[in-house]
């Protein structure tokens, strides 16, 4: 299994829209094959600062959304939002209880 998070920092006027399309295109995002689990978190010292956290089957499964109609046209609709870039990072689970 694959762990992607993901941080975004908003620019605070487009924090609610990120939120709206976020909450529209998160449950096609969990129906793409391989997706096992997708959250939003919310920093604690800043609205404006949001994780994704997504589980995918394997690392192809997630290069497979990633080049997918539906991601690209996601993220070309929330990128202008960022008040910086976005920062990644993928892990493989290692041990679980």
């Amino acid at each position: 299994m694959l762990i992607r998070i993901v941080r975004l920092h908003l620019q605070e006027e487009f924090t609610q829209s990120f939120h709206e399309i976020f909450e529209a295109i998160a449950p096609k995002i969990r129906q793409t094959h391989g997706c096992k689990r997708l959250d939003l978190w919310v920093d604690t010292t800043s609205v404006n600062i949001v994780t994704t956290y997504s589980e995918w089957d394997s690392e192809s499964s997630l290069n497979r959304y990633r080049q997918s109609d539906l991601f690209k046209s996601n993220w070309e609709q929330v990128k202008p939002f960022f008040a910086d870039s976005a920062i990644a990072h993928s892990y493989y689970v290692y041990q679980t209880n």
